[in-house]
């Protein structure tokens, strides 16, 4: 039934001033993961805007299609970057998305599959033991024999897609750990916290270790609150609001003590520095956290961002490699981090660095989005993959793992793999010396 918001509940509904931002010129098409795949109007960022303008006038329902044409959007916000009318779609989006949750019911196997995603990702503890069983798996042999067999092909098409991107497992680094201080080299120039993540933190604990290398190199004392959990991020982008808020509050209890005695708090996934910097509006009603979500998010910066206003103090050594730097939507669109990264990766001497054709089209990783709509991420993934590979790099360089788990699988599918890399681990080695691992 429509109310005074047509077909959304009174619970931040999207904007109508937002909405009547759109001047519908066109200029988000281009840009657009989803209308490069299909050329569909409704599939567009100005398509689903007029989509949520005519349900809040009460002209449409939320029904299962309606939800379909916000499912498959990725989120990457290239819109954005491309919109000279300042169109908020990121606001817009992430509104309708609760919506969508409260008024849609979706098949019991996708209730399911869903589920076990959000179990899964945001608990450190339990993402350990799945990874304990991923290594048993690679390194007694199965993966390879399964993948040579073809039994895989059997498996539902999303648990195919998870299997694909599952990074290699090292078994010192599924229990490898960070202490809560690690101090500077040499004179202290900054205070900083870092924070660990959850896919981070278990599948890619070397670029935590990285991180908190170089910026102890240079000169930074780097705090590691050890009571620190989720984010937040997967079920922000994901439309699970209370689920949410629930996490970032408790991020922010865990981090809330460290905050006053430090200057930032570093951030080396896209994804999550987006949410971060959006804990100010994602808690704006909460009388008890409202103000301090917005004090947490003002200190939040990527590790780009940080490096970048650094003077390089530490040495760096030569790294003669060709690489392709893959900016991430969630750094480039959502946080307008561009320069900076490039800048960063600019002082390692010898290093080549290229730009990606087509860099604004996101890969099609998109937080759990090459997971749940596994046909269109792969497109994009192999798009993407023979972009790279068009460069001759040697290997591709990103500051997300969501970004490096999916180029690593497409680059893997084209038949080319390449090495992918964090940009600190970049920095991390041409600061000790070594080439890459």
């Amino acid at each position: 039934m429509a109310t005074t918001t047509g077909a959304f509940d009174a619970h931040h509904p999207p904007s109508s001033d937002l909405l009547a931002d759109c001047v519908h010129c066109g200029f988000c098409l281009p840009p657009c993961p989803t209308y490069a795949l299909w050329s569909r109007e409704t599939d567009s960022p100005r398509g689903r805007i007029h989509l949520l303008k005519v349900a809040t006038e009460g002209k449409a329902d939320i029904t299962a299609e309606f939800a379909r044409h916000f499912d498959t959007c990725l989120g990457c916000m290239a819109c954005l970057t491309a919109c000279p009318s300042g169109v908020q779609y990121d606001k817009l989006v992430e509104a309708a998305r609760p919506q969508i949750e409260r008024h849609v019911e979706r098949p019991l196997g996708d209730r399911l599959f869903r589920r076990l995603i959000f179990s899964l990702f945001p608990y450190p503890g339990r993402l350990r033991w799945v990874a304990l069983k991923l290594w048993a798996y690679q390194h007694l042999g199965l993966q390879r024999l399964l993948r040579a067999s073809g039994l895989l092909n059997l498996l539902p098409a999303r648990l195919r897609a998870m299997e694909a991107v599952a990074p290699p497992i090292t078994f010192e680094g599924i229990w490898s750990s960070l202490p809560g201080v690690i101090p500077a080299q040499g004179k202290r120039r900054r205070r900083l916290a870092l924070l660990l993540g959850c896919v981070q933190r278990v599948f890619f604990s070397g670029v935590n270790a990285a991180t908190a290398r170089v910026l102890a190199a240079e000169g930074c004392d780097v705090v590691i609150p050890q009571a620190q959990g989720c984010c937040g991020a997967l079920m922000m982008h994901s439309g699970l609001e209370s689920e949410a808020e629930a996490m970032a509050r408790r991020f922010i209890d865990a981090f809330e003590p460290a905050l006053a005695d430090v200057d930032a708090i570093v951030i080396n996934a896209a994804g999550c520095g987006s949410t971060l910097k959006e804990y100010g509006h994602l808690l704006r009603d909460d009388p008890v956290y409202a103000s301090r979500a917005a004090a947490l998010a003002d200190k939040c910066r990527d590790i780009s961002e940080v490096l970048a206003g650094l003077e390089p103090r530490a040495p760096r050594h030569p790294i003669r490699m060709r690489v392709a730097y893959h900016d991430a939507c969630h750094l480039q669109h959502a946080q307008g981090v561009s320069s900076e990264p490039r800048q960063v990766l600019s002082a390692v001497p010898e290093l080549e660095v290229c730009d990606v054709p087509e860099g604004g089209l996101c890969c099609g990783s998109a937080g759990i989005y090459n997971l749940v709509e596994p046909e269109a991420a792969g497109e994009l993934g192999e798009r993407k993959a023979r972009n790279v590979l068009a460069t001759g790099a040697e290997a591709v360089v990103s500051s997300n793992p969501g970004c490096l788990l999916q180029l690593g699988s497409a680059l893997a599918r084209e038949g080319r793999p390449l090495r992918t890399m964090h940009l600190v681990e970049v920095v991390d080695a041409s600061i000790r010396g070594r080439q890459p691992a």
